[in-house]
């Protein structure tokens, strides 16, 4: 073996070892995750959601579909957001370029009044997902109909991301063990590795005030503020019926 050889060796086994829990795991999970954040002109607030509900009916016969939630912001009722789950990156790349989808963001454009934000991740700590046929594995609760979804946008300066994945991980696993906790995942963005969404669904207000009380999570968010390169970014939302 030449000298090249073992350098180039040696430097896969340290990329490797850069990212435990990171990239490591995306070989064992294949389902692919996205999630879309987009704003339109207050006016135009009925006819974006009813293009989403449109859009979300025509996704409900795709191959490959684990969930698709489309979720309207509580407060800034112009802000919507849509969480996506797929089998693979090929299912999702498929749903992208469906004739719905198209016809979606064309409709859509006119009325938004920033980017369309997509954003593809990988799920590093999520809940197993049904099938739709197949009855909720142990751990994936279903949400009430006073349910809040919480997206978090958390962004890590590079030092900080392997430790800032196992804080994430440890939150996760406890918050779910909370009253009231639906849904609590930790996604990574596939092309900012030191870029997270936390998903969390809590089935009412009470239950989403309880956990942000909790001393854990009150020492991770505490701890989590000296290692961010920007602002902690949870948005609430609700399930657009």
């Amino acid at each position: 073996m030449n000298v090249v050889h073992e350098a180039l060796i040696a430097a896969a086994v340290l990329a490797a070892a850069a990212v435990p829990g990171a990239l490591a795991q995306a070989a064992d999970n294949h389902a692919a995750y996205a999630v879309t954040y987009f704003e339109v002109a207050p006016s135009a607030e009925t006819e974006a959601a009813n293009l989403l509900r449109r859009a979300a009916a025509a996704s409900g016969e795709e191959a490959g579909k684990l969930r698709y939630d489309i979720l309207q912001h509580i407060e800034r009722r112009s802000q919507f957001a849509i969480l996506e789950a797929w089998s693979d990156a090929k299912a999702l790349e498929a749903h992208g370029a469906t004739a719905a989808m198209k016809q979606f963001r064309d409709q859509l454009g006119p009325l938004r009044v920033g980017f369309y934000d997509q954003r593809l991740e990988t799920g590093i700590d999520v809940v197993a997902v049904a099938a739709p046929a197949l009855p909720a594995p142990a751990g994936a609760s279903l949400a009430t109909k006073d349910a809040i979804h919480v997206i978090t946008h958390v962004d890590v300066t590079g030092q900080f991301k392997d430790e800032a994945i196992v804080m994430m991980k440890k939150l996760a696993a406890d918050s779910r063990r909370e009253p009231g906790a639906a849904r609590f995942e930790v996604w990574q963005q596939n092309n900012r590795l030191n870029h997270f969404t936390v998903v969390e669904v809590w089935n009412d207000q009470a239950a989403l005030d309880a956990h942000n009380l909790a001393a854990g999570t009150r020492e991770f968010r505490e701890k989590l503020g000296g290692m961010m390169g920007a602002l902690y970014d949870d948005r609430r939302y609700r399930t657009l019926k």
